[in-house]
């Protein structure tokens, strides 16, 4: 496994938080479909991606027009990360799609860089995104609210 914290600092600083937000609204510029963050400290189930698939819906991600919002899950102190994907989205790109990206950022945060490996994958998402869900400015509006999420 890998660990979230080094020398008990938090995973992001003030300024990588914006950096990731501004990553998200980026990503989103190109697209209608809708990426968000979710950080916590515990997991409360074994499987992350039961705990993010619970987020994504009490979140209410799975009411956007096109079924395309996707949603990157961390619990820090579990050390234990996934990605949920609406019915829209998972069924263009597929499993192996996104547990390549769960890999893909978990081999960047095994280095620390957690910052790198959430823009990788927001960058990576977005152009995915982009490709099956272009923006159309007469049709398309922000959703969802581009703010990371914060648990216990």
């Amino acid at each position: 496994m890998f660990s979230f914290f080094t020398s008990g600092k938090p995973l992001l600083n003030e300024a990588q938080q914006s950096q990731l937000l501004q990553a998200i609204r980026l990503a989103e510029q190109r697209t209608s479909g809708e990426i968000r963050i979710f950080l916590e400290k515990r997991c409360r189930y074994v499987d992350a991606a039961d705990r993010a698939a619970e987020i994504f819906f009490e979140q209410g991600m799975q009411q956007t027009a096109q079924r395309n919002a996707v949603l990157i899950y961390l619990a820090t102190q579990d050390h234990q990360l996934a990605i949920w994907a609406d019915q829209g989205i998972y069924e263009k790109l597929g499993a192996p799609y996104w547990g390549h990206k769960v890999q893909e950022m978990a081999g960047l945060f095994k280095k620390e860089d957690y910052l790198q490996g959430l823009v990788n994958c927001i960058e990576a998402i977005g152009d995915a995104l982009h490709q099956h869900f272009p923006y159309d400015r007469n049709q398309d509006r922000n959703e969802l609210s581009d703010e990371i999420l914060f648990g216990k």
